[in-house]
C-alpha cells in the first residue's frame, strides 16, 4: 500500500498494523498537540495529510489538545525549561492551531474527534498518578537525548520535565489510541505509550514516524524561531516566493514530500532546469492550499517580477519620514526585527530601491518608490 510507504520512515510495528487494517475496525489515530504556539507549517503538514489519507479510509483522528500538558512543557528538543503558559492563553492557542489543522484534516464527527488531556489529569489523583510512575524508572526516562545533553553542559533539568514522557504516554491508554502518526523526536514518549497501553490491558498503538526535511535554508528543520519555513497562513504568493528561494538540491525531496504528484512525474520534473522545476513545486504546493486559481495568479504574479522585473500592482504602502535612514526605516516598519539584521540585509544587497541596491544603512529615503527587501518582498513607499 502506498499510504504505508510514501514519507514513512518506521512502522513500529507493520505486522501488528497489518492486523489492525484487516479487522475492518475504525481505527483512532492519536494526534497530540500542546497549545505553546498558534503556528502551523507545511513540515508539520505531512503529518497531517498523512492522517487525512488514512481518514479518507474511513479512520478517526483523534486530536488531542495538551491543555494540562502545555503548562508542563515538552521538554523535546529544548535546552532550557518551557516558560509557563497562563490556561486562557492555551485555550487561545488550541483554537487556532486547530482552524489551520483543519485545513487539512476532514471536519467531520465520524472522522474527526477533538479531546483535551484536561479532561483526565484535573480529575486523576495524587494516589493514581504515583501509581503512573511506578511503573517506568528513572534511568529509562532520563536516557533521553535532550536530558543527556543538558547533564554533559551542566545545566538544569527539573522533576516536572522528566515525567512530561509518562502524561504522554498515558494519554494513549485514556483515548485508546490504535495508532499515531509522528516525526521521530516525539519516538520516545510514544514508545512509552506503547508500553502503558500494554500494561493496562490495551492493544499497543501503531507508531508511524514521517520524514522530516530541512527548512528553507536546506539546513535545519523547519523553524519559527529560524525563519525557515512556509505557513500554513500564508498567502499563495508567499508561499510561491518562500518556495523559490530553496537550495536546488531540496527541489526533489520538497516534491515528494510536500506534494501529490506520483514519483514518475517527479522524476519527469527534477530533469528541468531548477529554476523551472522550483516553479513546479511552488505551484503545486499553493495548489495544495489554496487550489489552482490561486496557485496561477501566484505564479503569474512571480513571474511578472522576477522574469519581466514588473513590481505587482497591489503592494502594500508603507510611510516614510523624508531623510529618514533606511536601517530606521526597516526596524521601524518590522522590515528587519534589529539594526543589527537591518545592517547585514543592505550590506547583502537585499534592499533595492527604484531598480538599483540601496547601498549603505545610512543612506536616506528622500522619495515616493517601490522597493523590494529580500528576495521576494515588494513594498511601495510613501514619503
Amino acid at each position: 500500500m502506498e499510504i504505508l510507504k510514501r514519507n514513512v520512515e518506521q512502522i513500529i510495528t507493520e505486522e501488528e498494523f497489518q492486523k489492525k487494517l484487516r479487522s475492518g475496525n475504525q481505527l483512532r489515530i492519536k494526534h497530540g498537540v500542546d497549545a505553546t504556539s498558534t503556528l502551523l507549517h507545511i513540515g508539520h503538514a505531512v503529518n497531517y495529510w498523512k492522517m487525512r489519507e488514512f481518514q479518507e479510509l474511513g479512520h478517526k483522528v483523534v486530536f488531542l489538545i495538551g491543555d494540562f500538558t502545555t503548562q508542563i512543557g515538552d521538554p523535546t528538543g529544548r535546552s532550557k525549561t518551557r516558560p509557563d503558559i497562563p490556561r486562557k492563553v492555551i485555550s487561545e492557542n488550541a483554537k487556532r492551531f486547530l482552524n489551520q489543522a483543519t485545513k487539512i484534516l476532514i471536519n467531520k464527527p465520524n472522522l474527526l474527534e477533538v479531546r483535551r488531556n484536561s479532561e483526565w489529569y484535573d480529575k486523576m489523583r495524587l494516589s493514581d498518578f504515583i501509581a503512573l510512575l511506578r511503573k517506568v524508572t528513572h534511568a529509562r526516562l532520563i536516557e533521553r537525548d535532550m536530558f543527556q545533553a543538558r547533564i554533559k553542559n551542566n545545566d538544569e533539568i527539573y522533576e516536572h520535565e522528566i515525567v512530561y514522557p509518562v502524561l504522554q504516554a498515558y494519554d494513549s491508554v485514556a483515548i485508546k489510541s490504535d495508532m499515531t502518526i509522528i516525526g521521530t523526536d516525539q519516538l520516545f514518549n510514544e514508545l512509552l505509550g506503547r508500553r502503558y497501553q500494554e500494561i493496562f490491558g490495551q492493544k499497543p498503538q501503531t507508531i508511524i514516524t514521517t520524514s522530516i526535511t530541512p527548512g528553507l535554508d536546506g539546513k535545519e528543520k523547519m523553524s519559527k524561531s529560524l525563519g525557515n519555513f512556509v505557513a500554513i497562513s500564508d498567502l499563495p504568493k508567499e508561499k510561491f516566493g518562500k518556495i523559490m528561494t530553496i537550495p536546488d538540491n531540496l527541489i526533489e525531496s520538497y516534491l515528494k514530500v510536500y506534494t501529490r504528484l506520483s514519483f514518475q512525474e517527479i522524476s519527469e520534473i527534477v530533469k528541468q532546469k531548477p529554476n523551472e522545476a522550483k516553479k513546479r513545486l511552488a505551484y503545486e504546493i499553493v495548489n495544495i492550499y489554496h487550489r489552482e486559481k490561486k496557485a496561477k495568479n501566484a505564479k503569474e504574479s512571480f513571474e511578472k517580477i522576477f522574469s519581466k522585473r514588473e513590481a505587482p500592482e497591489d503592494l502594500k504602502i508603507y510611510r516614510a519620514k523624508s531623510g529618514e535612514k533606511w536601517i530606521d526605516f526597516l526596524v521601524r516598519e518590522s522590515l528587519a526585527k534589529s539594526k543589527t539584521e537591518a545592517k547585514r540585509l543592505i550590506a547583502g544587497g537585499g534592499v533595492d530601491f527604484g531598480g538599483e541596491k540601496v547601498a549603505n544603512s545610512g543612506e536616506k529615503i528622500t522619495k515616493n518608490g517601490t522597493a523590494k527587501i529580500g528576495k521576494y518582498k515588494f513594498i511601495r513607499i510613501a514619503v
